[in-house]
């Protein structure tokens, strides 16, 4: 079991430069995280609410900068001190129904967000092509899952990288059209909140596509994947000398990684609300129309740049939605596990992953709009976020888990802070739900 357990984890991803010395040597789980964090719902949430309401969510960027690294800095710290994943300390030390009702509520909201990603993809694609989109969403599901099974990550994530730098094109935009940069900085110093189920259900969204539950076990199971690969790493309850630099690498990987992510969405917030909220009725409802925030920039080639970054940040991020949940359920029952092996060597994890991948591919079929679908993503990351940042903050506080790495008391006040922002915020939306229908 000891095998099995150990080989439960993520393969590295080595995206940079292997170099002893200088910032890239210290970069690599936090800044993929946070390049990760800009998916297609990511897209689609952000691009929907600068359309929806403007400026007033401008806010929400600079306010979820230090929630968010807070976050993924535990996640990284856990993994690096105990050289494992989080359903396996979960396992290890708390009860099993827990276990499973957590890794389960992943899964869910993993293959949900599996699906709208899919539909996104066949969407862009026939905004390009023209054609039935849900043969185009068929296919990149197919493609999707063949490279996960087949072919290494590491080794396609190298060139479909590239894709994602098209992201950088609401940047530029940002600086072709007129942005009055007072009001914009005012809104984004200065929050607004508005008291209403749509304003609500936004901020959940946002909450959940810049804070997601993935994006946990993702982190802190590369960190522990880090320790394994690495000749002379070993977990900090074993090695504590190695503590003080490794925490301080995580702190800094962790922080431009999430500020990374922050600044594109910020942008695209930003760029959809100069170019879309006064002129789409505050709804952003096919992929065309978000593709418009683009025009001003990109004129006729708005629609390929955004399908680009759709489909690009796609199959960059179904792997890891995929993946992820496959780690948590082979941690969960020991089994063999990782994208190294082959698939006759750890049969019932790529089971897991081809699951997952299927079922989110057969939700395309169900008729629902691409945006829409990628937005209620979001959503249902924000609410299942909930109850895996309480477990994740009481992990990382258990002295039979963490030794005495406990958290700092910056990290401690911000987890348990952005714990109880998305539980108040979760609240906050599901109440207008109710009175809404009441």
């Amino acid at each position: 079991m000891a095998d099995a357990a150990s080989s439960a984890r993520p393969t590295h991803i080595d995206l940079l430069p292997q170099d002893d010395s200088g910032l890239l040597a210290r970069l690599g789980p936090g800044l993929i995280t946070g390049a990760a964090d800009d998916d297609p719902s990511g897209i689609a949430t952000y691009s929907q609410v600068g359309a929806q309401f403007g400026f007033g969510m401008l806010w929400t960027m600079l306010f979820t900068f230090p929630l968010m690294a807070a976050m993924q800095e535990v996640c990284g710290r856990l993994g690096r001190i105990t050289g494992e994943g989080i359903a396996s300390s979960l396992r290890k030390n708390y009860p099993r129904p827990l276990l499973l009702g957590l890794v389960s509520l992943l899964c869910v909201a993993n293959i949900f967000n599996i699906g709208a990603d899919i539909t996104a993809m066949g969407s862009c694609a026939q905004l390009l092509l023209k054609g039935p989109a849900n043969l185009y969403a068929l296919l990149f599901g197919v493609v999707s899952l063949v490279l996960q099974v087949w072919i290494p990550y590491r080794k396609y994530v190298h060139y479909l990288k590239w894709l994602t730098l098209v992201l950088f094109a609401y940047v530029a935009t940002a600086f072709v059209i007129h942005v009055p940069w007072r009001e914009t900085i005012y809104r984004t110093v200065v929050p607004s909140v508005s008291w209403n189920k749509d304003y609500f259900m936004a901020l959940v969204a946002v909450l959940g596509t810049t804070i997601s539950p993935y994006l946990f076990f993702w982190q802190t199971s590369q960190e522990a994947e880090e320790v394994q690969l690495h000749h002379g790493q070993e977990p900090l309850k074993k090695k504590p000398s190695q503590a003080l630099k490794q925490f301080r690498r995580i702190a800094l990987d962790t922080r431009v990684g999430m500020a990374f992510s922050n600044i594109v969405a910020f942008f695209i917030i930003l760029t959809t609300a100069i170019t879309l909220h006064a002129h789409s009725a505050g709804n952003i409802n096919t992929a065309a129309d978000a593709a418009k925030a683009l025009e001003p920039l990109a004129g006729r080639l708005a629609f390929l740049l955004f399908a680009l970054g759709i489909i690009g940040t796609g199959l960059l991020a179904i792997p890891v939605l995929a993946g992820s949940a496959a780690y948590a359920v082979a941690e969960t029952f020991q089994w063999r596990a990782s994208l190294e092996s082959k698939p006759g060597r750890a049969p019932k994890f790529y089971w897991v992953i081809i699951a997952a991948t299927g079922i989110g591919l057969a939700l395309t079929f169900l008729g629902l709009n691409p945006i829409r679908a990628l937005f209620l993503s979001a959503v249902v990351n924000g609410v299942v976020a909930v109850p895996l940042m309480v477990v994740l903050m009481l992990l990382s506080e258990n002295k039979r888990i963490v030794g005495k790495f406990r958290l700092p008391s910056h990290l401690r006040i911000g987890g348990w802070i952005a714990t109880a922002v998305m539980l108040a915020a979760s609240l906050a939306f599901l109440a207008a739900q109710f009175l809404s229908h009441s």
